[in-house]
């Protein structure tokens, strides 16, 4: 008998338990950017635009890191939830403890890896000399929760591939309220500006991992943790990292041709850095719901493709993408209609909030392009099939978008021009994901687990 937090995919109605699963799991993707978002909104409002700056410029190169452990735990979310399906239990246990033990493997060696980068990195994005060494001294602090922060992606990957979005969501709620009173204090009452605010999430990092780690601890049946059981299983390692390393490439190209475009924005000086973090938090935000019905759909694909039921995986992945659809053009209209408060909620200059209003139209009007691509790649996931849609991110997000920073760009080096790279890359991705898409669903054989 399922608890009440966890969903039965497998039986009865679709589209009421796909957004019983996916909303929280958007509302957990809202927490993990308030974290950030907190940090944005206290350094413009009281320290200065530069700081605000400094914590923006990291956040492409933040965003690499992130997409990897979401990469790798929604391989451990697809294995897990496949042999869930198929009542393989004893596999499922051996799963679980082979994805905690490499979250904290990973989690430790990217630390390290992040601390050694810094310097040759920054090189690279050519950051401006007024906003460097803030930059350098939070992305140094932050890659000390690295560690925290792959182990909590992966515990919620265990608990979503039950289907328990909310144990997730809560914990991150808790972690959020501690960031916000953690950065005010640090910054108002004891001056530490960005070192403060980036202590302030690594300390919440930790709290939501060690919440996730005593519930597993806790936890009856087949996610149960238990730390002498845990190994690592050569077999369920491969396939882990078989589904959830192409995934986390996918999410780090991304975030590399962000990085290419974070570089140009640079360029244009602090108040288009400060503005764009200022966006940024904003539309990540939004992105938040699209990809919490791409990993619905992810996870209902794999249940139920362990369970040998192929219609039912079709018929997840267009409820998972009509209602996506029409939630996104709700949420869509309420922040193009609100973006100038919405900006100057980060930073009342003028300037910023210009610039701001910019990115929120370019971004958010063709983001129904990406509910699409998140809900095909999801489901193609669902399947184990991961390594096409990653090689398809690659060619056409970061090949348009470097081509189009070193042409378009180049030539007409304006705000608005460089924004426009990201809907027209999402649309050829988007096409060519339709047609992967396609051709592995008439090609697609039962799964032997």
């Amino acid at each position: 008998m399922l608890k009440t937090r966890e969903i039965d995919m497998l039986h009865g109605s679709l589209w009421d338990k796909i957004i019983l699963f996916a909303l929280p799991l958007a509302l957990t993707g809202v927490m993990q950017q308030l974290l950030n978002a907190a940090d944005v909104a206290v350094l413009g409002q009281f320290v200065g635009k530069n700081a605000m700056a400094a914590v923006g410029n990291n956040t492409a190169l933040i965003g690499l890191l992130v997409n990897l452990f979401i990469g790798l735990s929604l391989g451990a979310n697809v294995v897990i939830a496949q042999n869930i399906g198929a009542e393989k239990f004893e596999r499922v246990h051996e799963a679980v403890h082979t994805a905690f033990l490499l979250a904290l493997i990973t989690g430790f060696v990217l630390c390290i890896i992040a601390e050694i980068l810094v310097n040759p990195i920054f090189e690279l994005l050519v950051v401006p000399s007024s906003v460097a060494p803030m930059a350098e001294t939070y992305l140094r602090i932050y890659a000390v929760g690295l560690p925290a922060m792959g182990i909590y992606n992966f515990e919620a990957a265990i608990f979503r591939s039950r289907g328990d979005t909310q144990t997730p969501l809560i914990s991150l709620i808790i972690a959020s309220l501690c960031n916000i009173s953690l950065n005010l204090i640090f910054v108002i009452n004891l001056d530490l500006g960005v070192n403060g605010v980036a202590w302030a999430t690594v300390i919440a990092n930790f709290i939501s991992a060690a919440f996730l780690f005593f519930k597993l601890r806790k936890a009856e049946g087949i996610i149960r943790l238990e730390i002498t059981a845990l190994k690592i299983d050569k077999t369920y390692l491969k396939e882990i990292v078989r589904i959830g390393l192409p995934a986390g490439i996918q999410g780090m190209v991304f975030s590399l041709s962000n990085l290419l475009i974070q570089s140009a924005i640079n360029a244009l000086g602090p108040d288009a850095m400060a503005a764009s973090a200022a966006a940024f938090t904003i539309e990540i935000n939004v992105y938040c719901l699209t990809n919490g019905f791409g990993q619905a759909a992810t996870t209902f694909v794999s249940q139920n493709y362990g369970a040998g039921n192929l219609p039912r995986c079709k018929q997840a992945t267009w409820i998972a993408l009509g209602i996506n659809t029409i939630l996104m053009l709700i949420l869509s209209a309420f922040v193009l209609y609100l973006a100038e408060p919405l900006i100057k909620f980060f930073n009342e200059d003028p300037e910023v909030i210009e610039l701001g209003v910019i990115r929120i139209w370019y971004i958010i009007v063709p983001e129904i392009i990406s509910v699409i691509m998140e809900i095909i790649s999801g489901a193609l996931r669902g399947y184990g099939i991961s390594l096409a849609p990653a090689i398809i991110t690659l060619i056409f997000v970061c090949g348009i978008r470097v081509a189009w920073v070193f042409t378009v760009f180049a030539k007409i080096p304006t705000y608005a021009t460089l924004m426009t790279v990201y809907g027209v890359s999402w649309f050829f991705t988007m096409v060519f994901l339709i047609i992967a898409y396609k051709f592995y669903m008439k090609n697609l054989k039962p799964i032997k687990l």
